[in-house]
Parts: C-alpha cells; sequence; structure tokens
C-alpha cells in the first residue's frame, strides 16, 4: 500500500562550484556528513523507514543522478542541481585538501589507499577495510566506528563502503559525538580516482547516461539495479515530495 501523505526528501540545492567552498570550509570543530542520492538510494528511501533517517542526520543531501535531475525537470519542473559524489571527491583531494591534512578511508583495497596517497601527496592518510559484511557483525562495525574517532579531528573522512554501510557508519558517528571533521558517503568515488574503474566520457556524463557506460562495464551486477529495479523510481517520484532547499539540516 502507498503511504497516505507523500514522502518528503529535501535535496541542497548546490552544484559542485557551490558546494566546494562549505566543503572546504566545514572544518574540524564538528562531525557533519554528506550523502548523495541516486536513482537506487531514492528508491530505497521511500521504501525503508530507517533509510530515511540517516538522510535525515545527514547535513547535505547533494543530488548525485542527471537521470533524476531530468525528471524531476520533465515531470516537476524542477531545476536541481547535481553534485556528484564521486566529482565531488576528486575536486577535493585535487585542489582543497593540503599534503598534512588528515584524510581518513573506510573501504578501498591497501594497494588503492597507497596509490591514492602517492599520486595525491597526502601525508596523513588513515586507511581503514572492514571485512565483507561488516554491517551484520556488531564487533566489526565497533571496530570500524573506533578506527575512524581514533583517527579524529580529520579534514575528511571517505566513506567508501556502498550504500547504506556508509550512511550506517556516518550517522553511528554522528550519534557517538567523539569524531569531528567531515564525512562523505562516496561510494565508488575511489575506484575512479585510483583507476579501477573508468568513469564514462565526460559527454555521456552530461547527457545522463553514465549509467549506460557503468552497465556495459559491469553487466552482471548492474543489469538488475538498472533495468529492472530502477524504473520503479517513476512511480516512486509520483508518490514522493521533493524539496530544494540551501543550508544544512536544522
Amino acid at each position: 500500500m502507498p503511504p497516505t501523505t507523500p514522502i518528503t526528501l529535501c535535496l541542497d540545492a548546490y552544484d559542485l562550484p557551490g558546494f566546494l567552498p562549505l566543503a572546504a570550509g566545514f572544518g574540524t570543530g564538528r562531525f557533519g556528513y554528506v550523502v548523495t542520492p541516486n536513482v537506487d538510494h531514492l528508491i530505497r528511501y521511500h521504501d525503508e523507514s530507517v533509510f530515511r533517517s540517516l538522510y535525515a542526520a545527514a547535513d547535505y543531501v547533494l543530488l548525485d543522478s542527471r537521470v533524476l535531475a531530468y525528471l524531476l525537470r520533465l515531470t516537476r519542473g524542477m531545476r536541481a542541481p547535481v553534485c556528484t559524489g564521486s566529482d565531488l571527491t576528486a575536486e577535493l583531494i585535487k585542489s582543497v585538501v593540503a599534503a598534512a591534512d588528515r584524510i581518513v578511508l573506510v573501504g578501498a583495497s591497501a594497494a588503492q589507499a597507497r596509490r591514492l596517497a602517492a599520486e595525491y601527496q597526502l601525508h596523513d592518510l588513515r586507511h581503514y577495510n572492514p571485512p565483507m559484511g561488516f554491517i551484520r557483525d556488531p564487533a566489526a562495525i565497533e571496530a570500524c566506528l573506533e578506527f575512524v574517532e581514533d583517527a579524529s579531528p580529520f579534514r575528511y573522512c571517505l566513506l567508501a563502503v556502498g550504500c547504506p554501510q556508509q550512511e550506517i557508519l556516518a550517522k553511528n558517528l554522528k550519534d557517538r559525538g567523539a569524531a569531528r571533521g567531515l564525512a562523505l558517503c562516496i561510494g565508488a568515488a575511489i575506484n575512479f580516482l585510483t583507476g579501477v574503474e573508468r568513469r564514462a566520457p565526460r559527454w555521456m556524463q552530461r547527457l545522463g547516461f553514465e549509467w549506460l557506460y557503468r552497465l556495459g562495464s559491469e553487466p552482471g551486477r548492474l543489469a538488475y539495479r538498472y533495468l529492472i529495479r530502477g524504473p520503479r523510481v517513476l512511480l516512486v517520484l509520483r508518490r514522493m515530495r521533493i524539496v530544494s532547499r540551501r543550508g544544512p539540516h536544522p
């Protein structure tokens, strides 16, 4: 049964140039986190109240999907700026992070962490890769949270363990109140930065066809998400209220 009242999602109205100064100036006086919804996340947001609580605690909700931006424009006349997690992560590391800044990376392999540190001259990169399925093991979650907290304060904490694991970690870190710095839920961004995966050409990204490029690269893993689950977004959008705003949650 569809909900009796529309579920509301608030999107922060920032593109990459607009959000970069906010991320650069966040500092280490408090903890906050960024989530980056795409089509799959929006469906999860509609279906799962627990997932909605993870977004409700986020300081910024940045639209990651040009497909969603096009759908919002076509169906509602809403112009929603896009700030993808991959673009944001790359720009922060390339143009904002200084060599001495502490960066915490959760997820990715040790080889990827070494390559990231070497290529971008990150002299204080702290890396932790939790075991597969860690989110179902309270002790493994605790170990991960303690690692991040022990590395605090940090300039940025890059949570690259997939959805909803990374959002769960971010919410727990905020609730516990020990960490300081900005965390970003970034999915596969480190894979792109370290060459493990190739991003679609820029023209495909601009036209909203990055999903098609990724489907061609990994059909076995992504076919269900993009071709079976993904089209549900059309129904989900009809049942949801999307609000554009500027600024963090109160």
